[in-house]
């Protein structure tokens, strides 16, 4: 990684739909060095995937609640975490130190759902305690870490040789910066 990659970072991160001459033109770089750089952060994995974030009031979901969960053993860690996964309305699963081992992100329709959902997750082989926070309004809601280009040593982790065609303008029909890999989903 070097300064170049976090700033096509940073500008994928404003906008991943945006195209790589709207990239360019923003870090003063030539369209296909950029793609070719996100192809290479996509195939190191640095890049995992593009999606879409919606507003889950507007999906019916007017309840976020984080739930800490307190397990009886780690051996039914792996099965606890099976059931999390294939529950569409736990949208994030963090494994914690502490007193607590789980913190889930749940969001739902109503107190009612809310209610389902909770006695389901304590039915759950293993569960020996919960705690349920309400949230009343989120503050900050990023969905990767930040990074700060000022602390960069300078090194690249790609090798790369610009020659100065590289270095030309962009052309008219170029490809995008990148492909959803996420559909909408429909509820």
């Amino acid at each position: 990684m070097d300064n170049l990659d976090y700033q096509i970072l940073t500008e994928l991160k404003k906008n991943a739909r945006q195209t790589a001459s709207d990239i360019s033109k923003s870090i003063h770089l030539s369209v296909s060095t950029v793609i070719e750089r996100i192809k290479k952060m996509e195939k190191s994995g640095l890049i995992q995937s593009y999606t879409v974030i919606t507003d889950d009031s507007k999906l019916g979901n007017d309840i976020t609640v984080l739930m800490e969960i307190g397990m009886e053993h780690p051996r039914f860690n792996d099965e606890f975490i099976e059931h999390i996964n294939r529950d569409p309305n736990i949208i994030a699963c963090y494994y914690l130190t502490g007193e607590f081992d789980f913190m889930l992100k749940i969001c739902c329709q109503s107190s009612d759902h809310l209610e389902q959902i909770h006695n389901r997750i304590k039915d759950y082989p293993g569960v020996r305690l919960t705690r349920t926070h309400y949230v009343l309004r989120t503050v900050k809601n990023i969905h990767s870490s930040g990074f700060d280009s000022l602390k960069l040593t300078g090194k690249s982790s790609y090798s790369r040789k610009e020659s100065p065609k590289s270095q030309q303008g962009e052309k008219k029909g170029e490809p995008r910066a990148q492909k959803p890999s996420a559909e909408p989903s429909s509820e």
